[in-house]
């Protein structure tokens, strides 16, 4: 969480970071303001180094790594999505698979072969021309260094061998067939930079600058908490960007990142992960402001450590030993109130949770049979607890079998004040039955949660429209080989009969049979209680319109601005004072240029309507 973007920090926390917010944040702004290691002296919507605009965003997640092989935060990967081209994009309209790096693809009679045409006018920033062997190499790497296998790892599993013909033919051989090659979310990176790497798994990526990419925006400069620095790359092959630079500016507190919105310090502001209905609120009418409120394409959910442990099967962490019990799981999700949460928390900006995959991607999109669902029931929950045998003693607190009260640790992020506010909740519903709460908010929960060394953690994941990469991080291979180890996995979570789920979808090419397995996933991982998704939060977020035309949104119907599959929100942004402003926030001229170079799926039929992550983002 493109990964794999993950929460606004999280982990390579909660999904490994992936908790990607959905909502992503946007379009950043004639830079500016007060005096700061990136703007030294105090100025409103300044020039950039050369002359030109520069769009700032207000970004309140830090970035994990710059390396693609590592990242899954939310910002990490929206970065890559800049910076380097993907075999293929998805078109801000509909979400539906268009020619990236690779301008059309085609697969055998079995599947199991595919053949990519790579772009002959792709080069990176440091002049070399991307070739297919860029991309072979990418892939070959991933398959054989388990550090280069951290981020994206799941989509090469199944790779039995790819090689590069010629310049500009890429030819991925499979061991069984694969659904999701038209969706593979993989940075492609240039061989004669990357191949001088030593240890993948240590490589940030971090140190020397400008970054070499083929992307829309070259990576000039980055200090971390701080800021990260980009520069339009006036040579990409569908065209330069219309601001000359790009800064993601880092905020640890949000309501001082929405003040520098007003204040026309920065341009777009997103929130961690989204902008809380107050700030929303505030921002509503306020001159040269426009709030962007749409359905979002993530989950919020609070996650149970299922008692973490290597692939293996060696233990790990300090997760309490009464969560293993599913009846107790049950009991603590019968005893939150989603109505409250999306009432009194979101106040409305928001959906009632259920599966993995919001309501956005219809397709995919599950919900508990009648008689299935974990509903509010203090009473029933209070009932499981005492089947469990975790009954109350004499001053009314829940014992354990080793006679102490429960007192369960939550990891929370102290960025998101939703998480803080339910927080709150639970330590009211949870204390209500006798047990105890703690709330551990960190800046950065990613090293307990990759230890396992909690209890219950907020958890969250901006899904693609291809849905494979946050389905894939619940399989048992996506858990670490050791404990010191960094696997795939968001939470810990190995079931048998879940894995054969994942590889049936992972094999069927029609998409209402794909679509089917999908949903009996999301079932299985419901009843199992190790996640309890609370909400499908919409993306809240907002930009000055005195700074910032027009921008594009996906989907364009209602969609998000920061944090898309793709790159469409930042390379379209047109500012205010351009000679060629376009009006609203439409994608009509991102869509015609599209258009221009689309390819026709060769020989998949009913496939090409497959959508791939929404990213995350994240992957997320």
């Amino acid at each position: 969480m493109d990964t794999n973007d993950q929460y606004g920090g999280h982990h390579r926390t909660p999904g490994r970071a992936r908790l990607v917010v959905a909502a992503g944040a946007a379009a950043l702004a004639l830079s500016a303001g007060l005096a700061t290691p990136l703007n030294p002296a105090p100025q409103q919507a300044r020039a950039a180094d050369d002359g030109g605009r520069t769009l700032t965003v207000a970004v309140a997640q830090s970035v994990d790594s710059l390396s693609p092989f590592l990242a899954v935060r939310l910002l990490s990967t929206s970065i890559h999505r800049l910076t380097y081209e993907y075999l293929t994009n998805y078109d801000p309209e509909d979400n539906h698979v268009i020619p990236g790096l690779a301008t059309k693809w085609e697969s055998s009679p079995d599947k199991l072969t595919w053949t990519y045409t790579i772009r002959a006018n792709s080069t990176w920033s440091d002049g070399k021309k991307a070739t297919a062997e860029d991309a072979a190499w990418t892939f070959n790497t991933m398959m054989t260094d388990s550090g280069a296998a951290t981020a994206n790892g799941s989509f090469v599993a199944n790779f039995e061998k790819v090689t590069a013909p010629s310049p500009t033919r890429l030819v991925i051989k499979l061991k069984k067939p694969q659904a999701t090659m038209t969706a593979l979310d993989v940075p492609i990176v240039p061989k004669h930079v990357w191949e001088k790497v030593d240890d993948f798994s240590k490589f940030n990526n971090d140190k020397d600058f400008p970054l070499v990419g083929n992307g829309p925006f070259v990576l000039t400069d980055y200090k971390p908490d701080s800021y990260v620095r980009l520069k339009a790359n006036k040579d990409f092959w569908r065209g330069a960007p219309k601001f000359d630079e790009l800064v993601f500016r880092y905020y640890k507190d949000q309501d001082a990142a929405v003040s520098a919105l007003r204040k026309g310090e920065v341009s777009f502001v997103a929130g961690s992960p989204s902008l809380t209905p107050a700030q929303a609120d505030s921002l509503k009418g306020e001159k040269n402001i426009k709030v962007n409120d749409a359905p979002g394409r993530r989950f919020y959910a609070l996650a149970t450590n299922p008692g973490a442990r290597t692939r293996s099967g060696e233990k790990m962490g300090d997760g309490h030993p009464s969560l293993l019990d599913q009846r107790v799981r049950n009991a603590l999700f019968r005893a939150v109130d989603r109505e409250t949460v999306i009432d009194k928390v979101f106040q409305g900006h928001a959906v009632e949770g259920a599966g993995y995959i919001p309501p956005r991607y219809e397709q995919y999109f599950w919900e508990p049979e009648a008689g299935q669902e974990l509903a509010y029931d203090p009473k029933e929950a209070a009932r499981l607890l005492d089947e469990a045998g975790l009954k109350r003693n004499g001053a009314g607190k829940r014992v354990g079998k080793d006679g102490k009260p429960i007192v369960y640790r939550v990891l929370c992020h102290a960025t998101d004040p939703n998480d803080k506010a339910i927080g709150q909740y639970l330590q009211e519903w949870w204390g209500d039955l006798g047990i105890g709460v703690t709330l551990n908010c960190l800046d950065n929960v990613t090293d307990p949660w990759l230890a396992g060394e909690y209890d219950l953690a907020f958890d969250g994941w901006s899904v693609n429209p291809d849905p494979d990469f946050v389905l894939s991080i619940h399989t048992c291979a996506a858990l670490p080989a050791t404990p010191e180890e960094t696997g795939a996995t968001d939470n810990f979570i190995c079931d048998r009969t879940y894995d054969e789920l994942y590889d049936r979808q992972l094999a069927e090419y029609d998409p209402d049979k794909r679509a089917a397995l999908v949903k009996q996933m999301q079932s299985r991982l419901y009843d199992l209680g190790y996640m309890n998704v609370m909400a499908y939060p919409n993306a809240v977020e907002a930009y000055r319109t005195d700074q910032i035309e027009s921008i594009t949104t996906m989907p364009a119907a209602a969609g998000n601005i920061y944090g898309q599959d793709g790159y469409w929100s930042w390379w379209s942004a047109v500012p205010a004072d351009s000679a060629d402003g376009g009006g609203d926030s439409s994608s009509t001229g991102v869509v015609i240029g599209i258009v221009a170079g689309a390819v026709v799926l060769a020989g998949l039929g009913a496939f090409v309507a497959l959508r791939r992550r929404a990213t995350a983002e994240d992957r997320e």
